[in-house]
């Protein structure tokens, strides 16, 4: 498809900026923002310095120290950045978030390094999401570099929280009334548009018993028997779960898995105490309250009547489903349609099994996708594995995406 006279002056100035967007992103990922253990003030704030450099006010937002330590982590500092234009005009949220998993193992150039390589961007959270930080500061400024009359405005929101479930991110400006834009553009990771997830709960299951000594394990109460019984439970729910199927394209079926298990004092002695992780993941079609009520009590049947056994069940995470709202539409349209522009075909709107903090968004009723850098299939980039990397031609389809959509709804002379 042929761009307008106006599309192609916008793709044209991304394609002239390109090297200092490159160079932005590099800057972005050189600076660890492992999580655990948390510590991302020092990101955010040389993240606001760049930003001011481009004359742009930042606006610094920390979160509590107290709030953040009982949460597990140590440093938040959210970023706002709001552009407003000379007309009203609806406000359009760009969010990304700079907390990132730690690099783990199997990396073959730096994780934070940065490196280029054949046209590829190599470091943690390259590919998810510090990716689009760069994405949508170079979409805002091209739209900005037209020169045209523009209503509404932009925000961006760089925050630190996703990977512990975005309540200190997104969560916390929402709930602060810092924020409340018409539409909301969170980071991506592919070229489709997601516009629902699915929900996550997280339980921490804590089994006591009572220690003895291994030759006279009559004298305890063991924990991890008890706990194979939870165990057992669980995974005799994995074939009913296969049989439920959402009817979002891109989402299947719900999950569940035990992802980690501590435990006893030594080889010789009974267990006394066992402590397991249980991760459930939830189709949008699913009621979360619901949920968490089943499980807790299929947890509860499993040991009842144990001998000395005590359960205690924790809630880690309950995080709820993004689900596409109808107001959502023109905004999806545009990315579709911008997509079939810069990219030559159509890109489909899906859901995704993951979850993401741009339900926060959506549970205030703001229409919101997850649109960004990212390749074709999340697996292509790596990420969150040893040598996650973006292709740098991605970044910069993705932008002009950005760019071109921004201007459909900010233009203030353009056909309504």
């Amino acid at each position: 498809m042929t761009l307008t006279p106006i599309q192609a002056r916008l793709a044209n100035w991304i394609d002239d900026h390109f090297d200092a967007e490159m160079a932005f992103l590099q800057d972005v990922v050189r600076i660890p923002t492992d999580t655990p253990p948390g510590n991302n003030a020092p990101h955010a704030h040389a993240v606001a310095a760049m930003l001011d450099e481009l004359g742009w006010p930042v606006e610094r937002h920390a979160v509590p120290e107290e709030a953040v330590r009982a949460y597990g982590m140590e440093t938040i500092t959210n970023l706002i950045v709001r552009r407003r234009y000379a007309a009203p005009g609806p406000t359009l949220a760009l969010t990304a978030h700079g907390d990132v998993v730690p690099p783990g193992e199997g990396w073959t150039r730096p994780p934070y390094g940065a490196v280029i390589e054949d046209g590829r961007l190599y470091g943690r959270a390259a590919a998810v999401s510090k990716s689009d930080f760069a994405t949508y500061v170079f979409a805002v400024r091209a739209l900005e570099a037209l020169g045209i009359a523009l209503h509404g405005g932009v925000e961006l929101h760089f925050t630190y929280d996703e990977e512990f479930g975005g309540l200190l991110g997104p969560g916390w400006l929402l709930e602060q009334g810092l924020s409340h834009p018409d539409f909301v553009i969170a980071a991506g990771f592919s070229y489709q548009i997601v516009t629902a997830h699915n929900a996550c709960l997280q339980l921490e299951v804590t089994v006591h018993g009572k220690s003895g000594h291994g030759a006279m394990p009559e004298t305890g109460h063991d924990a991890l028997q008890a706990a194979t019984r939870i165990l057992n439970a669980v995974y005799a729910q994995l074939p009913v779960l296969r049989d439920i199927r959402s009817q979002v394209p891109g989402i299947g079926s719900p999950t569940m898995l035990v992802g980690r298990i501590d435990g006893g004092t030594n080889t010789n002695v009974v267990p006394g105490k066992v402590v397991m992780k249980l991760d459930r993941r939830m189709i949008p079609e699913e009621d979360a309250a619901e949920v968490e009520t089943q499980l807790r009590a299929l947890i509860a049947a499993a040991v009842d009547g144990v001998p000395g056994i005590r359960i205690e069940i924790k809630r880690l995470l309950l995080s709820e489903a993004l689900r596409p709202l109808p107001a959502v539409q023109p905004l999806l349209a545009s990315l579709q349609r911008n997509a079939q522009h810069v990219l030559g075909e159509t890109i489909p709107a899906v859901g995704t099994p993951l979850y993401a903090d741009a339900r926060l968004y959506g549970a205030q009723g703001i229409p919101a996708v997850l649109y960004g850098a990212g390749p074709r299939t999340v697996p292509e980039s790596n990420a969150k594995r040893g040598d996650e990397h973006l292709v740098l031609e991605d970044l910069r389809r993705a932008t002009k995406v950005v760019a071109m959509t921004l201007l459909d709804f900010l233009q203030a002379d353009a056909p309504r």
